[in-house]
This record gives structure tokens, C-alpha cells and sequence, in this order.
């Protein structure tokens, strides 16, 4: 769980974030120092990354999609986020690259870890993303993705799979890269107040 508990971060840690996202040591410091006031535990909890999702999204039902967002950057599997999972939870979902953003989504896909995506867990994964989605908002989706099933299915498709076939994490992002209109169908494009609402535990 790294240092997630001492005063300061560890210069490991510390070099670790710098390398691999886009804030300044003086933003990880202080970043740091709010996470603790925030969470004095130095972990964020799922039942607290759900309130977070409720909050903000009051009119629909967000539980289970914030369960697949905590365990696709639990990286120990502890059932707790540290100081580096949530910052780079953040990074990754506000500006991570496009590989590094790509790689994460085939995590959240990848429900029982086992480095492959199956056509079922794209429909749990799809059926949690509608529910994020308004029931006027569910009208307007195009009559071929308007249901989980029916997005599931595209999704599939898309990707030349049948009904039992496996998917790999380097077929998910070629295929991604390859054509970024299917980027729409297998992601939730309207995290900005969650993100927000993170960001202000930074500051």
C-alpha cells in the first residue's frame, strides 16, 4: 500500500507519480496533505467512492458502475485505494494518454482479472453504464444501442467475436485505435462531476 500513512510521501513514491502522470512534486505534496485530511485512514473506501457517485448522480442508480471503477484501479485487490491508486485514478481518467486511458477501460471490462474480456462481462459492464444514463437521455440513443443487450451486442460485433470467443487486451485497443467511434459505446462520457469532486480533494 506504499507510505500511504507516514507525514510525507516516500521519494520512491514520489518519483514513481512524477514519471507517470502529469502533476508536479509541489501538486503530489499538497495533494497528499488534503487526501489525508479528507481520509485520515490514507485509503478511500468503496462505500466511499460510491457516495461520491451519488451524490452527483442522485437521479440514477451509480453503485455498481463505482464498484467496477474501484476494483479496475484497486491494483492490490485490498479493497482499499491508497495515496498512488487514487491519483492515478485521477490522471487516468482526466487526461491519461490515450494507450494508458485505453488500458484501463479493458481493466474495467475485464471483471474477474484473468487478462481476457467475454461477451458477458461487457453486458454487466454496459448495464452499469446505462444506469448512469438518464431515462430521457436512453430515449435519444440510436434504436441499435438503446438497451444494454443491444449495446453489448454492437460492441461484440464490432469486434468480429461470436457468442462465446474471448477478447484480448491488445485486440480491445487496437480495435479502439483502429476506429474511435466504439471508444463512445464501451465507455461512461459523462464523469465530470465525479472527476471534479476529486480534484477537490486535491486542493
Amino acid at each position: 500500500m506504499g507510505n500511504s500513512k507516514s507525514v510525507s510521501l516516500s521519494k520512491d513514491l514520489l518519483e514513481e507519480l512524477k514519471l507517470n502522470t502529469k502533476y508536479s512534486e509541489e501538486q503530489l505534496c499538497t495533494g497528499y496533505q488534503t487526501f489525508l485530511k479528507e481520509c485520515p485512514s490514507g485509503r478511500i473506501s468503496k462505500q466511499q467512492l460510491e457516495a461520491i457517485y451519488i451524490k452527483f448522480f442522485p437521479d440514477a442508480d451509480p453503485k455498481a458502475y463505482a464498484r467496477h471503477v474501484f476494483r479496475s484501479f484497486d491494483s492490490n485487490s485490498d479493497g482499499m485505494l491508497d495515496f498512488k491508486e487514487y491519483i492515478m485514478a485521477l490522471h487516468l481518467t482526466s487526461s491519461g494518454r490515450t494507450i494508458q486511458k485505453l488500458e484501463w477501460a479493458f481493466n474495467l471490462y475485464d471483471i474477474d482479472r484473468n487478462g481476457s474480456i467475454t461477451k458477458k462481462e461487457i453486458k454487466e459492464i454496459v448495464e452499469s453504464i446505462f444506469n448512469m444514463i438518464s431515462k430521457e437521455d436512453q430515449k435519444n440513443l440510436p434504436d441499435d444501442e438503446n438497451t444494454p443487450e443491444k449495446r453489448a451486442d454492437k460492441i461484440w460485433d464490432f469486434f468480429g467475436k461470436k457468442e462465446n470467443d474471448k477478447l484480448t487486451e491488445e485486440e480491445f485497443i487496437q480495435g479502439v485505435i483502429d476506429n474511435q467511434n466504439i471508444l463512445r459505446l464501451v465507455q461512461f462520457d459523462q464523469p465530470q462531476k465525479v472527476q471534479a469532486r476529486l480534484r477537490e480533494m486535491k486542493h
